[in-house]
């Protein structure tokens, strides 16, 4: 039996129990016989940016979570749109991750789940290009209208959203499993 595959989601909400990490979870359990996903969901437990300390003097908590990301198989981002853009929490953990290559070539999964999010998903794929992670079409998904498709316990209420969620978890293990054939049709 092939070992499990490692993913870190990171979830964008600056909100507790929010519909990014509902979602985050119904993903481990949808791939819980290829791939166990650790959760990070406070992304305000890190400092924020400062150039001069990207290299030199790094933040523990950086350090930390940049070795997270560089010691998984594969990472899955799921966030709420804010003012048009991603969260001001999640631009940060990136931005820390930017004068390394922990990103790069990493297999990705990209959720924008938010009223509208059109613009936020839009932005967060060209931040993760910008990265040089490696994602494709079908390895994001944008889901609107999420307050009416996940209730406050965390479950589906929408059987289109959890088909849909189906589909970006084989699409994602697919990505996993041959990075170099599917690289990005971004």
């Amino acid at each position: 039996m092939a070992k499990k595959k490692k993913i870190l989601g990171i979830c964008g909400s600056a909100s507790q129990n929010s519909a990014n990490l509902a979602i985050l979870k119904i993903i481990a359990e949808f791939g819980r016989s290829d791939f166990e996903l650790e959760i990070v969901d406070d992304l305000t437990e890190l400092p924020h940016f400062k150039t001069e300390l990207t290299d030199k003097n790094v933040p523990e908590k950086i350090v930390e979570f940049r070795n997270r990301i560089a010691n998984t198989d594969g990472v899955i981002i799921c966030t709420p749109e804010y003012v048009f853009s991603i969260p001001s929490g999640l631009k940060n953990a990136i931005e820390w991750c930017v004068s390394t290559t922990v990103f790069s070539d990493k297999p990705i999964g990209l959720i924008t789940a938010s009223a509208s999010g059109i613009k936020g998903h839009e932005a967060l794929k060209l931040i993760m290009k910008t990265v040089q992670t490696n994602f494709t079409n079908e390895t994001t998904l944008l889901i609107q209208g999420i307050k009416g498709k996940v209730d406050k316990e965390g479950k589906i209420l929408d059987k289109e959203t959890e088909n849909e969620l189906k589909k970006f978890v084989q699409s994602f293990k697919d990505l996993m499993r041959n990075p170099t054939d599917k690289k990005a049709k971004k």
